[in-house]
């Protein structure tokens, strides 16, 4: 039975647009498999611990600085159940907003805690980084108030997009798809385009 994991990173709940398109594209994916098995991570709710001194010298181990004692051991173990949570899905759909150009810092903090060597990503002097996570398939879904890919500068800058497909091959997920709302402010008629976007994702 296939998996899925919607990863919440807007703090508006019903009001988000990437929220909404998020939901519309998972009750898509539910008609189409309906064996389907859903779980949604609100990034807002959860206690992530905080990735603080221990456990950054602890990920330094495995480059080969200093050595795994029993407090990093005990704070490592707290990525590695996160991660390994994360890890037990197929399929991520990640409703993503833009803030000031990038991700919210709820989803930097929740990426900076699971990306991690030996978990999601390897690493050799020669090949560089390569990802551990074969067989992952992802789906992100951009929204901006502002912002269009190809606009002009004086509306925005892309470190978002770009950003999260970086983090996807990095970690090794190839299968990416993007749904795009954007801008979500600038124009004629924002309601009717959201509309427009869900009733793409209707079936035929």
């Amino acid at each position: 039975m296939p998996k899925l994991l919607h990863i919440i990173s807007s703090p508006r709940e019903d009001a988000s647009k990437s929220v909404q398109i998020a939901e519309a594209y998972i009750e898509n994916r539910k008609r189409a498999v309906p064996t389907l098995e859903v779980d949604t991570l609100n990034l807002w709710s959860l206690d992530m611990p905080e990735f603080d001194g221990d456990k950054a010298a602890a990920k330094m181990t495995f480059f080969g600085v200093g050595e795994m004692d029993d407090t990093r051991q005990t704070a490592w173990d707290q990525v590695v159940a996160l991660t390994e949570k994360f890890k037990s899905y197929d399929l991520f759909v990640f409703s993503v907003p833009m803030w000031n150009g990038g991700v919210p810092y709820k989803l930097k903090q929740f990426l900076d805690i699971i990306t991690q060597p030996g978990l999601l990503f390897g690493f050799d002097p020669i090949k560089g980084y390569f990802g551990l996570l074969d067989g992952k398939k992802a789906t992100l879904v951009l929204t901006s108030g502002v912002f269009a890919p190809g606009a002009d500068e004086k509306y925005g800058k892309d470190f978002h997009g770009e950003y999260m497909r970086w983090w996807l091959g990095l970690v090794g997920i190839q299968e990416a798809s993007i749904l795009r709302f954007q801008p979500s402010l600038l124009t004629a008629d924002p309601d009717a385009d959201l509309k427009a976007v869900l009733g793409e994702l209707e079936p035929a």
